[in-house]
C-alpha cells in the first residue's frame, strides 16, 4: 500500500541544505520491507505574511509498504530522523497518511495552501485522523507537511526531485529511455505533437518532471529536427533554493 511521509521547515537560510535533502535520506531510514517510489516538492504561498526560509516549498515522500501495520513504524522512524536531522532555528513539522486514508479535506486544504494563509489549528482540525506533529521551534510546518500530503494525493502539481536513477541519467537522452522509466515526454509546443521515442531530449543537467494526471511528466519544448529540451536549465548552488538539494 502507498503512504505519504511529509516533511517541511526542517532548514533555516544558512544551514547548506534544505529540506530537500531530508525528504530524499529518509530513503535511508525506511522499515525493512518499504520503499520509497518518489520525493515530491510542492509550491505553497510566498507571502510576506508567511514566515519561510525561502520559497515555502514542503516535500512528500511516496512510500510503498506491505500493509497497513507499517504506518506506526514509518511515524516512528520519521520522528526520528527528524531528531537526527533538523536545524536549530526551524519550525519542523510531520505528516503521515496513506492513500486509502479519506483525504478528500486534506487536498483542499493543500490547494488553499497555494494561494491563501492558513494556521496550525486549521491544519491540527483536519488531521485528526491522521498523524500530525510538530517538532521544534512554532511547529508552523505541521501546514506545510499536511498540505504537501494532500497536493501530493491530488497527483495535479508538484515537482519531482527523486524518483528511481533519475539523479543518474545523462544530460542527453531519448523519449523511448524516458518512457521505459516512467516518465513521459510531453510536447508544449503550440501543436502539442506527439514525441517519437527515438528523438532526443536535453535536460540541462538536471531532470525535475511535474506531477501531473497522476504522471510524471517531462515538459519539453522543440529545438529542431527530433531535438527537444526541459523547459528548465539546472542552477548554479542558490542557497535560498535548497529545497531540491
Amino acid at each position: 500500500m502507498i503512504f505519504y511521509v511529509a516533511f517541511d521547515d526542517t532548514d533555516t537560510l544558512d544551514c547548506g541544505r534544505g529540506t530537500g535533502k531530508v525528504a530524499r535520506w529518509f530513503a535511508n531510514e525506511l522499515p525493512d520491507g518499504c520503499k520509497q517510489i518518489m520525493v515530491v516538492r510542492q509550491q505553497l504561498l510566498q507571502s510576506p505574511e508567511i514566515p519561510m526560509t525561502s520559497h515555502n516549498s514542503s516535500l512528500c515522500c511516496v512510500i510503498e509498504a506491505p500493509n497497513e501495520s507499517y504506518r506506526t513504524l514509518l511515524i516512528e522512524n520519521g520522528i526520528q530522523h527528524l531528531k537526527n536531522n533538523w536545524i536549530e532555528g526551524s519550525d519542523p513539522g510531520f505528516c503521515v497518511a496513506s492513500a486509502t486514508d479519506n483525504l478528500n479535506d486534506i487536498i483542499q486544504f493543500g490547494l488553499t495552501c497555494t494561494h491563501t494563509k492558513v494556521n496550525q489549528q486549521e491544519a491540527i482540525v483536519l488531521a485528526k485522523n491522521i498523524h500530525l506533529s510538530g517538532h521544534g521551534g512554532t511547529n508552523d510546518g505541521i501546514i506545510g507537511a499536511l498540505a504537501a500530503v494532500g497536493l501530493t494525493h491530488l497527483g495535479e502539481c508538484g515537482r519531482i526531485v527523486d524518483f528511481a536513477d533519475l539523479r543518474e541519467l545523462p544530460q542527453i537522452t531519448t523519449a523511448e529511455e524516458l518512457r521505459q522509466r516512467n516518465l513521459f515526454p510531453v510536447s508544449v509546443n503550440r501543436h502539442a505533437e506527439y514525441i517519437p521515442d527515438q528523438d532526443t531530449i536535453d535536460n540541462q543537467g538536471s531532470l525535475r518532471p511535474h506531477l501531473w494526471a497522476k504522471r510524471l511528466v517531462v515538459p519539453v519544448v522543440s529545438i529542431g529536427a527530433n531535438s527537444w529540451q526541459t523547459l528548465v536549465q539546472k542552477k548554479e548552488s542558490d542557497p535560498l533554493n535548497q529545497s531540491d538539494n
